[in-house]
């Protein structure tokens, strides 16, 4: 009986000092990000961007953003940059869906948890008899989490 006894309090012993992977200690935090351009594309949808939002890692996905959204108008001559490091930076765009009058997103904050990255954006109407698509791009340290645009 003494034996069966040992062994319970052994395993539990055993058990409750193994580590299991999950990183319960990450504490979550906020990241800091460039925003690189934000404005409306004007084109009445000509652009071809649908309501979206874009996670970029490589220089050719945004070299062929930035055409699509010029199809109208020179709108990334306005961008703080344009050259972007993808070894060092991931790029996050968010486009509204075409409005009938103006509105601008902006980002918010963005949080680092354990498995994602939430990027909280705001929206707000201003008057304009223009059809705008409004839009930011901002860019955070290269990542490979899952990106959530609330």
């Amino acid at each position: 009986m003494k034996m069966k006894i040992l062994i319970i309090f052994f395993t539990i012993g055993l058990l409750s000092s193994c580590n299991n992977d999950d990183n319960s200690d990450f504490q979550s935090s906020e990241i800091n990000f460039t925003e690189i351009g934000k404005g409306a594309l004007f084109g009445n949808g000509t652009e071809g961007i649908a309501q979206t939002n874009i996670v970029i890692d490589n220089t050719t996905d945004w070299q062929n953003l930035m055409n699509q959204m010029d199809l109208y108008n020179d709108v990334t001559t306005q961008f703080s940059e344009t050259n972007i490091d993808f070894n060092a930076y991931t790029v996050i765009g968010i486009f509204l869906e075409v409005k009938p009058s103006g509105w601008e997103v902006e980002t918010e904050n963005i949080i680092e948890n354990e498995n994602n990255i939430k990027v909280s954006t705001i929206e707000n109407e201003y008057v304009t008899g223009v059809i705008t698509q409004p839009f930011c791009i901002v860019k955070i340290p290269k990542t490979e989490k899952t990106i959530i645009v609330e």
